[in-house]
């Protein structure tokens, strides 16, 4: 029988379409027992297209996909600023967006969904390269070129082909949780999950060995979320002062390194939820939240939703 939960994935291929951007999508939604979905990868036309780097492909499917799809991916092309997507794929993306579809770019995707008018005045992002063409092109569009990906609802959009990954697993948490979410990361080695709010690159001043001792400061939290993480513990790990540590930690990530640890606390409560029998008080204990009320708290804060109503939207089996 089906998996009611079975969702739709067409990846749209447009002429001078990048690799990377297209085989993303692909490979984070590919339809597998633990992964609801399925994909199609489709053109304008089924047949040969023309790609970018020196890639071709041969899609089996046009844009009757579209009809189809409850996710569609528009993966980055080359010259986007040049010329707008054909009629027929402007037309066939909002008819999908008016049907219910979520739409979703990678990279300079991002222009052929300004093209359809569906980003005005909302906020979005493309590959630093490009963000300020898309300002010009489509000035109605509020480009932000300091994250990685924005996600307004029913249009996402996402900066180069790396943050293609973190939009894609932004979408698998909404979906199936951060169980499911994770577990591709590790098949993908990537990392579990970036904020949108992070920065697309960092500031050239900063030294690369920096950087690493961050990411490594950060790593080393995440196994001690039960434990108490100051902002002075951390600076101490990282063997920086605190002034410095905060200040390089929201470039890197959009967060403050508190919010950061809270954010990281409650991701580690909802695996918990979605995985285990651990009551509320149990958990909250274990990742360093203290109490229930805590949780429940910033459950609500943060996602919207309390831990019994999030549970029984993610519990494994349900």
């Amino acid at each position: 029988m089906p998996d009611p939960r079975l969702r739709r994935v067409a990846v749209l291929v447009s002429e001078g379409a990048k690799p990377l951007d297209v085989g993303i999508p692909a490979q984070v939604f590919t339809t597998r027992a633990s992964m609801p979905y399925e994909v199609r990868v489709c053109g304008a036309a089924p047949g040969p297209v023309t790609g970018g780097d020196g890639l071709s492909y041969h899609v089996a499917q046009g844009l009757e996909a579209l009809e189809w799809a409850d996710i569609v991916f528009v993966p980055g092309y080359r010259f986007p600023d040049r010329e707008d997507p054909p009629r027929a794929v402007v037309e066939a993306l909002l008819a999908a967006h008016h049907r219910g579809a979520r739409l979703a770019a990678i990279s300079t995707g991002a222009f052929a969904l300004a093209a359809t008018g569906l980003l005005n005045g909302r906020r979005a992002t493309t590959h630093w390269h490009y963000t300020r063409a898309l300002a010009a092109k489509h000035p109605s569009v509020r480009v932000d070129e300091n994250v990685l990906f924005v996600d307004e609802g029913s249009v996402l959009t996402s900066a180069g082909a790396a943050s293609g990954i973190d939009l894609c697993l932004h979408i698998l948490r909404g979906d199936l949780g951060v169980a499911a979410s994770n577990h591709a990361a590790r098949r993908l080695v990537a990392a579990p999950y970036r904020s949108g709010g992070q920065a697309q690159y960092v500031p050239r001043s900063v030294p690369e060995q920096l950087g690493e001792r961050f990411a490594a400061t950060r790593e080393w939290a995440l196994r001690r979320l039960g434990e108490p993480l100051t902002l002075d513990v951390l600076a101490g790990h990282a063997a920086v002062s605190p002034r410095t540590f905060s200040r390089r930690f929201a470039e890197d990530t959009g967060y403050t390194p508190m919010q950061w640890v809270m954010r990281a606390r409650v991701d580690a409560a909802r695996e918990l939820l979605e995985r285990s029998q651990l009551g509320v008080e149990q958990i909250a204990a274990g990742v360093g939240l203290g109490t229930g009320a805590n949780l429940r708290l910033h459950f609500q804060r943060i996602l919207g939703t309390t831990p019994s109503e999030y549970r029984r939207t993610f519990a494994r089996g349900e």
